[in-house]
C-alpha cells in the first residue's frame, strides 16, 4: 500500500506518524521496552497528547529479532493467529549507552540510535538494513487501500520500511507468478483464485528473503501489503490496518539457513510417503468417466510399461450439484468399495478430490446447517453464494464439532479404500461473515486454508499414521508447509504457462516450502504434442508428479505414440533417482531447504544465478532445465565448475550460458562437481527397497574435499552412509550399510583397489566392495 506522493509528501487525506526518539526505555527479562513518542520532547508539557508508539523488541530464537509496535495495545487480542515456535532459553543481549540501544541475538544486532530515530541491523558488525525517520509509522488516512470491504471508518495502519542497498534483490511472498525477482512490484498478501497468469495468488505467504542472507517474517495473517522497492525504490515497505505491527528479522548468513530459521518458526515441511513421489494420473475434470474408463486408462499405462503410482479421481466421482456430498455417484459407480479393491490389486494409491464447500443439493447440506456447522452471515443465517455451486455454504473450522463432522464424512471414504485426498480451493473465503469461535473474518480470509488443510492432514495421520499422510493442495499460508504436497493451480496448456508455472513454484519454496507440483500439459485446454513432451520432462523432474487436465484426458496415448515413450522414460528415470530424490526430501523435512531450489538460492555468490527462474537444482547435486519452446532448443546457465550430463556423461566448464538441441528423451540434467548421486536397482515404482542394490555415481571429485550421501530406508531410517575424499592421487571410500552396493567413478578409471573388485566400463570405474568392508582405497591413474 502506497502512502507516499514522491519523495516528500504524504497522499491527501495521509497523516505519518513517526518516532523521534527513546524517551525512555525498560529492559526486563528477554524483552526491551521503547516508549518512542512521535513528536520531539522538548518539555514536559510536550508529553501530554500526541501519538505515541510502544516498542517491544525480543528473541524468540538465536540468529532472529522480533518487534513489535504498538499504538493503542488495549484493542482487544483477534484470532486466528500463526502457530509460531518460540525458544524460552533464547540468549538475547541487551546494552544501552547515552546514544544507543543494541539488542543482540547470535551475530546479529537491531542497534536503535535514541534521538535521531534510527534502527539498523547488522550481522557481525556489517549493516544489512536500516530503518529511519519516517519508516516506522503510524499511518492515518481518509481513503482505504484495502482488497476487502471492512465495514469501519477508522483507516489506520502500521507501517515499516527497511532499506535495499545497491544490488540487493528480493524473492519469495508466496506462490507468484509474476517476474521472480520481487523488486518493483506490489504484493497484497491476499489469497484469490485466479490461476497462474495473473498478479494473484492461491499461497501469499508474508515473508520475504533477499540474496543479501536475511528475511523478514510480518506475522500477520490478514492483508498485509508489501512494496518492494515499488513506493520507495531503495526501501521495502509492508503494513498491516489497525493499531500494531508484528515481525520477525532473520539472520542467515546464507539464504539456506534464512530458510531454515523460518521454518523453524512456522513448522518444517512434513516428509511425504516415498509413494507418493511416483507418477498420479488423474481423471481430469470435466470429462466423462467411470470405472471402464478408468480401468482403460490405468491398464493402458500398465500395458505401455508406464509406472503408476497413484489414481485420482476429480470432482465429478461426486453427483452433480451435490459437492460436496463424499458419496459415490452410483450412476457412474455402482460398487464404489469393488472398483477400489480393484485398483488397488494393481499396486495403486487412491485420491480424490474434496472441497469444505457444501452445496444446497448436498445430502450434507441440512446437516451442516442444523448442526450449525457452516459459516454464518451477521445476521444468523447460513453465508451462501452461487458460485462454484449453487447456494454453497462453507465449513467453518473454527468449530470443533464441524471439524469432527467433516472428518468423519472423510474416514468413510478412507475405511473405503481411499488413501489421500486432493484439498482443492479455500481461497474465495468471505470477510463479512461471522465464525463460530468469534475468529475475525478478516484474518480467517487468508488462515481458513490452515484449518481446512490441517483438519484433513490431521485425520489422515490418524488412520494411516504418521508418515503416511499426504495431501494435493491448492491454497496455503503461513504453515501450510506442514501439509505437503501443493501444486500451483489452475495453468494454461503452453509453453508460457509451463514457464510461469515453475516461476511460481520457485518463488514458493523461497517461502518455507519444500514439496511442489503442478499440472503435467497444462490444465486448461488441450497442449500440442511438444508441449506435453515437454511438460512432462519437467513434471517428472519435479518433486511430484501429477497428469491433470480440465476437460480433456492426460494420458499419453492421446497426444501421440512417442508422448508414450516420454512419459515412461521420465517416470521410470525418475523412479531410479529416487535414493537421491528421497534423501533430498529426508533433508527438506529438517531443514526447510525445498526440493527444488532456485539458482540463486544454492549459488547466491553467482551474480548470474540471481534473476533465473527458468532453471533450477533438484537437490543438492542436479540441475534441471526444461525446455520451453517448439524448436527443441535448451538454453540455460551453469555456475563455476565442472558439470556433467547425466545421460551422456560429457563434461561441461561453467561459468557459462550453454545452448544446445534436445529430443524429446533428452533435457539438460547436469551433474555438480564433487557430488555422489545415489542411484537405485530399481525403475518400475518410486517405494522400493533404495540401499538394496543402489549404485553411488561419484562425480567429477574436488582435491581435498570431502563429499558423501546417504541413503535412506523407506521410513526414513538410515540404511547406508558415504563419505568420500580424493588426495594426493587416491580416492578413500567409507561406506556403513548393510545392503549389496556399488560405486561408479564417472569419467575416471583407476589403477587399483584396495578392498574391491574393478571393472572398467568406458570411461567409467565400477566399484564392488568385497564382503564386509566398510573402507575402499583407489589409486588413480
Amino acid at each position: 500500500m502506497k502512502f507516499s506522493n514522491g519523495c516528500w509528501l504524504q497522499k491527501k487525506g495521509t497523516e505519518c506518524f513517526t518516532p523521534q526518539q527513546v524517551y525512555f526505555s525498560r529492559n526486563e527479562k528477554d524483552c526491551v521496552t521503547l516508549c518512542a513518542p512521535t513528536t520531539r520532547i522538548n518539555r514536559r508539557g510536550d508529553t501530554l497528547g500526541g501519538v505515541n508508539l510502544t516498542i517491544k523488541i525480543s528473541s524468540p530464537m538465536p540468529e532472529v529479532i522480533r518487534v513489535q509496535t504498538y499504538h493503542y495495545m488495549g484493542v482487544a487480542a483477534k484470532t486466528p493467529e500463526f502457530e509460531i515456535t518460540v525458544d524460552e532459553n533464547t540468549n538475547m543481549q541487551a546494552a544501552e549507552n547515552d546514544a544507543e540501544i543494541i539488542v543482540s541475538s547470535g551475530s546479529l544486532k537491531l542497534v536503535i540510535t535514541k534521538q535521531n530515530w534510527s534502527m539498523t541491523y547488522e550481522r557481525d558488525g556489517r549493516q544489512l538494513t536500516k530503518s529511519v525517520l519516517r519508516d516506522l509509522a503510524y499511518m492515518k488516512t481518509d481513503w482505504k487501500g484495502l482488497a476487502y470491504d471492512d465495514g469501519g471508518e477508522d483507516n489506520t495502519y502500521m507501517r515499516q520500511q527497511l532499506s535495499l542497498s545497491v544490488g540487493e534483490l528480493v524473492y519469495g511472498l508466496g506462490e507468484h507468478f509474476t517476474p521472480f525477482v520481487k523488486n518493483g512490484q506490489t504484493v497484497d498478501i491476499w489469497n484469490a483464485d485466479g490461476g497462474t497468469s495473473t498478479e494473484q495468488s492461491y499461497k501469499n505467504i508474508p515473508f520475504y528473503i533477499t540474496n543479501k542472507g536475511y528475511g523478514v517474517f510480518v506475522n500477520h495473517p490478514e492483508q498485509v501489503s508489501f512494496e518492494i522497492g515499488s513506493e520507495h525504490v531503495t526501501k521495502v515497505g509492508f503494513s498491516v490496518p489497525g493499531e500494531s505491527l508484528d515481525y520477525f528479522f532473520i539472520n542467515g548468513p546464507t539464504m539456506k539457513e534464512v530458510l531454515t530459521r523460518y521454518t523453524d518458526l512456522t513448522g518444517k515441511p512434513s516428509l511425504p510417503a516415498p509413494w507418493t513421489f511416483g507418477l498420479w494420473l488423474s481423471t481430469s475434470f470435466t470429462t466423462n468417466y467411470d470405472e471402464a474408463t478408468v480401468n482403460t486408462f490405468v491398464d493402458g499405462m500398465l500395458e505401455r510399461g508406464i509406472p503408476l503410482r497413484v489414481f485420482h479421481f476429480d470432482c465429478f466421482w461426486m453427483k452433480d450439484f451435490c459437492w460436496s456430498d463424499f458419496t459415490w455417484d452410483s450412476r457412474v459407480f455402482p460398487d464404489p468399495v469393488g472398483m477400489l479393491q480393484r485398483l488397488k490389486e494393481k499396486g495403486l494409491k487412491i485420491c480424490v478430490w474434496i472441497n469444505s464447500y457444501i452445496a444446497q443439493e448436498s445430502t450434507l447440506f441440512k446437516e451442516g446447517m442444523e448442526g450449525g456447522y457452516f459459516i454464518k452471515c451477521p445476521n444468523g443465517n447460513v453465508w451462501q453464494w452461487d458460485m462454484w455451486q449453487p447456494g454453497m455454504a462453507i465449513v467453518d473450522f473454527t468449530n470443533p464439532n464441524a471439524c469432527k463432522w467433516f472428518s468423519d464424512k472423510l474416514e468413510a471414504l478412507l475405511d473405503m479404500g481411499v488413501d489421500c485426498f486432493k484439498t482443492d480451493f479455500g481461497e474465495r473465503i468471505p470477510t463479512d461473515v461471522v465464525y463460530y469461535d468469534g475468529s475475525d473474518p478478516i484474518k480467517m480470509h487468508n488462515y481458513y486454508t490452515y484449518l481446512y488443510n490441517k483438519t484433513v492432514y490431521d485425520l489422515l495421520e490418524r488412520k494411516r499414521g504418521k508418515g503416511e499422510a499426504v495431501l494435493f493442495a491448492r491454497s496455503a499460508t503461513v504453515g501450510g508447509q506442514k501439509f505437503p504436497v501443493h501444486w500451483g493451480g489452475d495453468c494454461w496448456s503452453d509453453y508460457e504457462s509451463m514457464e510461469e508455472s515453475l516461476r511460481g513454484g520457485l518463488s514458493l519454496m523461497m517461502s518455507g516450502f519444500g514439496f511442489w507440483s503442478h499440472d503435467i500439459g497444462g490444465f486448461e485446454n488441450t497442449s500440442t504434442a511438444d508441449v506435453y513432451k515437454r511438460w512432462a520432462a519437467f513434471g517428472l523432474l519435479s518433486s511430484h508428479s501429477r497428469l491433470h487436465g480440465s476437460s480433456s484426458y492426460r494420458v499419453p496415448w492421446a497426444y501421440d505414440e512417442e508422448a508414450v515413450d516420454v512419459v515412461r522414460f521420465f517416470t521410470k528415470l525418475k523412479a531410479a533417482i529416487m535414493p537421491y530424490l528421497f534423501k533430498t526430501a529426508v533433508d527438506t523435512s529438517k531443514t526447510g531447504v525445498p526440493t527444488m531450489r532456485s539458482m540463486v538460492l544454492e549459488f547466491t555468490e553467482d551474480k548470474t544465478c540471481h534473476y533465473l527462474d527458468k532453471q533450477y537444482m533438484l537437490g543438492d547435486c542436479i540441475l534441471v532445465s526444461p525446455i520451453f519452446n517448439d524448436n527443441s532448443m535448451a538454453e540455460y546457465y551453469l555456475p563455476a565448475g565442472t558439470w556433467t550430463n547425466y545421460f551422456t556423461g560429457e563434461k561441461t566448464e561453467g561459468s557459462r550460458w550453454i545452448t544446445e538441441k534436445h529430443g524429446y528423451l533428452s533435457i539438460p540434467l547436469m551433474i555438480r562437481e564433487n557430488s555422489v548421486v545415489a542411484i537405485g536397482a530399481c525403475d518400475d515404482k518410486a517405494d522400493y527397497d533404495y540401499a538394496d542394490g543402489v549404485q553411488l555415481k561419484v562425480y567429477e571429485l574436488a582435491e581435498n574435499k570431502a563429499t558423501g550421501t546417504v541413503v535412506y530406508g523407506l521410513d526414513g531410517a538410515k540404511d547406508l552412509e558415504a563419505a568420500i575424499l580424493k588426495r594426493e592421487g587416491k580416492i578413500f571410500i567409507k561406506v556403513s550399510g548393510k545392503k549389496a552396493y556399488s560405486i561408479r567413478l564417472v569419467n575416471e578409471t583407476v589403477a587399483g583397489a584396495v578392498n574391491a573388485v574393478i571393472v572398467i566400463e568406458g570411461k567409467d570405474t565400477v566399484l564392488t566392495p568385497h564382503t564386509g568392508v566398510t573402507e575402499i582405497v583407489c589409486e588413480m591413474n
